[in-house]
C-alpha cells in the first residue's frame, strides 16, 4: 500500500526541530485517503489478483490483495475449492469490474480507506438482477499496498448517495459517532445480541434480521437433528467498522461478524456434510460438527430518532470446521 507517497508530499507539514532537522508530520493531517488514480490503479491490482487467484483456485495468488470479512471468506473459500478441485477452476470467467465511481474520504492517520462503486460481469445491466459491487479498500501504512476489506452487492436503487465536499471527497463517520442510531463501533455487538434475543429492537425488518432469525429457529430442532447458534462480534484491527455519511444525514457502515453453528445428530442418523465443508474440517464428524462463518455485513445507519438501522448485504462464507 505504498502509492501515496508522492500525493502525501505534497500536504505534509514540515516542522524545523532545534537541532535544525526535519521531521515529516504527515500522519497528523487530514488528507485525502488516495488520488482517484491511486484507487483507480488499486481497483485494477486487486481485479487482477482476484482472477488469478479464482482461475487457479489457489488463496496465495490474491492473499496480499484482501483483509478483513472479505479476506476471511475468499481465503477460506478458495482453499476449500483447491481441496475439491486441485486441478483449477473449470468454470472460471474473468472478472470485470467497471463504471467505477469512487468515495474517498479526508482523514488523519492510518489506516486510510476508500469506496469503489463498480458494474460487475456478474450480473444483468438492466432490470430486477441489475447489482452494483460496492468495494472497501483499506491501507495500513505507508509501506503497505491496498487491500479490499469488504464488498457488498447491492441493487442502484440501494446505494447510498454519500455526501462530498466542494472538492468532491467524501466525509468519513467516527467509530464513536453520537449523532447516529448506533455508533459504528457497537454495531457489531448490536447486531449480535439482536440475533441472539431480538433485542435491542434497533434493527428493521428483513432477510438479514427478522428472517434469518426466524430460519433459525425453524431450523434449530429438526427430526433426528438439533441445531445450536453462537454469534460474536468482530471489531478490531482490519475488522473494525468504516462508515461514510450519506446525504440522509446517516452513514453506511461496513462491519464483520462471526457466526458458529453446532449440528448434533441422534443416535443412527447420519450427518449430511457437504464437500466444501469437508475440506475445511478438521476432526471426524461422528454425531456432531461445527461450522464457523465469517459475514462481510453493511447497514445504512440512520441519524439518531430519524428511523432503524437497515441491514443491506450479508455475504457470508465458512471458514473452519469440527467433526466430534
Amino acid at each position: 500500500m505504498s502509492r501515496l507517497t508522492a500525493a502525501l508530499a505534497a500536504v505534509t507539514v514540515l516542522t524545523v526541530t532545534a537541532s535544525g532537522c526535519v521531521t515529516v508530520h504527515g500522519e497528523r493531517e487530514v488528507v485525502p485517503s488516495a488520488t482517484r488514480a491511486e484507487a483507480a490503479q488499486a481497483l485494477r491490482d486487486f481485479t487482477d489478483a482476484y482472477n488469478k487467484a479464482d482461475k487457479a483456485f489457489d488463496p496465495a495468488l490474491d492473499a496480499g490483495r484482501v483483509t478483513g470479512p472479505l479476506g476471511a471468506v475468499n481465503q477460506a473459500g478458495l482453499k476449500a475449492r483447491h481441496v475439491t478441485n486441485p486441478g483449477g477452476n473449470p468454470q472460471h470467467v474473468p472478472l470485470e469490474l467497471t463504471d467505477a465511481k469512487f468515495a474517498i474520504p479526508r482523514k488523519a492517520g492510518w489506516p486510510r480507506w476508500f469506496v469503489a462503486d463498480t458494474d460487475s460481469n456478474r450480473d444483468k445491466d438492466s432490470g430486477p438482477d441489475d447489482t452494483r459491487w460496492l468495494l472497501v479498500f483499506v491501507r495500513g501504512g505507508a509501506g503497505d499496498v491496498w487491500k479490499v476489506a469488504h464488498l457488498s452487492v447491492l441493487a442502484p436503487k440501494d446505494v447510498p448517495v454519500f455526501t462530498a465536499d466542494k472538492d468532491g471527497f467524501a466525509e468519513p463517520v467516527r467509530p464513536d459517532e453520537a449523532g447516529l442510531a448506533v455508533a459504528p463501533k457497537d454495531l457489531s455487538e448490536q447486531y449480535v445480541a439482536y440475533l441472539r434475543t431480538g433485542r435491542p429492537e434497533t434493527f428493521a425488518p428483513g432477510p438479514h434480521t427478522t428472517l434469518w432469525r426466524e430460519e433459525r429457529k425453524k431450523n434449530a430442532v429438526l427430526p433426528g437433528l438439533s441445531t445450536q447458534y453462537v454469534d460474536q462480534p468482530l471489531n478490531g484491527g482490519d475488522f473494525a467498522p468504516l462508515g461514510l455519511r450519506t446525504r440522509e444525514g446517516g452513514a453506511l457502515v461496513f462491519f464483520g461478524t462471526r457466526h458458529f453453528e453446532r449440528q448434533t445428530a441422534a443416535k443412527g442418523v447420519r450427518l449430511n456434510i457437504n464437500a466444501d465443508v469437508r475440506a475445511l474440517m478438521t476432526g471426524e464428524a461422528r454425531s456432531t460438527v461445527t461450522k464457523e462463518r465469517v459475514s462481510d455485513d453493511a447497514a445504512v445507519v440512520p441519524a439518531v430518532g430519524r428511523g432503524p438501522v437497515v441491514v443491506i448485504n450479508r455475504l457470508q462464507g465458512l471458514v473452519s470446521a469440527k467433526g466430534e
